[in-house]
């Protein structure tokens, strides 16, 4: 299973941005799908997920009611609308794909992920 993230900027904050990630082979409407964010010289961060069965979705609470995380699995596709981007939400934002998860559920513990993209850089400036 390959990912490509796309969608990354600079945006002033108060801005949005749009992150997709497309998964190539493998089973992507059978995977659970992540969303995770890394800055220099801290640990990679939990930011939201979806489940493959009936899309329940988790969040992060720093994100929580600004970002959404949705997927088209006709498109192989995993999506995070990201709105009211704060300066502390610059990072490198990662996709990820679970592909033992159970259809109702998904970890926010990158650990449980199998497959990861290259990341997209996400820039917020004040």
């Amino acid at each position: 299973v390959q990912l490509q993230a796309s969608g990354g900027g600079l945006v002033q904050a108060g801005g949005s941005l749009r992150l997709s990630c497309v998964a190539s082979g493998g089973t992507f409407s059978r995977y659970a799908m992540g969303w995770f964010r890394q800055t220099p010289g801290k640990e990679r961060e939990f930011v939201a997920a979806i489940s493959w069965s009936n899309g329940r979705t988790h969040y992060a609470d720093s994100v929580k009611a600004r970002f959404t995380i949705s997927r088209d699995n006709a498109k192989n596709t995993v999506i995070l609308q990201m709105n009211s981007l704060k300066p502390e939400d610059t990072a490198v934002y990662y996709c990820a794909a679970d592909k033992y998860s159970p259809g109702t559920y998904s970890s926010p513990d990158g650990r449980e992920y199998d497959y990861w993209g290259q990341g997209t850089q996400v820039t917020v400036s004040r």
